[in-house]
């Protein structure tokens, strides 16, 4: 007598439930902020991942993004804190318990000649560099950055299509002239035609370099290793306002 193949199926072991098990991760490890390239501010240290179905908090702090997508962690460099009298000045530390100050940052800034400058200093009170936010010489531009670093050229924060030499600048418009028309064309069914812009990304040049790139403050990239890092973690905390 014959029996169908599938009368013969026989499963041993557990049946499986289809639920992943969480994978249990190493802690998230501070990492030194002298040599950092890419970092953001925040307060996620593992976020929702591929494996991953929940997010963990830490500190607000600068974080730099480690591992792969799926096992992502945002590893701290320098935890923020406030300083002042009403805590109106903007403090990072070393340690998470914010007792090893790293920089002070002059968070309201101070008017000279029209412009809005931001002083960075040590802990021991010593200036380490200045951020200056220069308004627009006519409209529709918006401001631009400048940072002062004792002994190294100026930089030069401006839009990422206004940067660089006149034959890419003329590029640029023509692509940014195009991109607004189809974003016209392409927006006209929303509700009173309103958009979310799109955050602004800086270049910071010195010498017709670029030594770093900004997005709406929100991401930073170090690509020139003599820029003091406490001064992009400083821009970041102030904001592109």
């Amino acid at each position: 007598m014959s029996w169908p193949l599938e009368a013969c199926t026989v499963v041993f072991g557990k049946k499986d439930s289809g639920k992943k098990e969480p994978v249990e991760e190493p802690p998230v490890v501070p990492v030194a902020w002298e040599r950092v390239r890419d970092f953001v501010v925040g307060n996620t240290e593992r976020p929702v991942t591929a494996k991953r179905t929940k997010a963990s908090f830490g500190p607000l702090a600068v974080r730099v993004p480690k591992n792969g997508r799926d096992l992502r962690v945002f590893a701290p460099c320098a935890y923020v804190g406030h300083v002042g009298e009403s805590g109106e000045d903007y403090a990072l530390y070393e340690d998470a318990d914010c007792l090893r100050v790293l920089a002070v940052v002059d968070r309201g800034g101070r008017e000279v000649d029209g412009e809005r400058h931001h002083e960075v200093r040590d802990g021991q009170g010593r200036l380490i560099g200045t951020l200056r936010r220069v308004p627009p010489r006519s409209r529709p531009f918006k401001h631009t950055w400048r940072i002062d670093q004792p002994g190294h050229p100026t930089v030069v924060g401006r839009n990422e299509w206004a940067s660089g030499d006149a034959k890419a600048f003329t590029y640029r418009m023509v692509d940014k002239g195009f991109t607004e028309a189809l974003n016209a064309v392409t927006s006209l069914g929303a509700e009173g035609g309103d958009t979310r812009a799109k955050p602004r990304t800086l270049e910071w040049r010195a010498d017709d370099k670029v030594v770093m790139v900004s997005e709406s403050s929100k991401k930073v990239t170090v690509k020139a290793d003599w820029v003091d890092r406490r001064l992009a973690f400083a821009f970041a905390l102030i904001g592109d306002r």
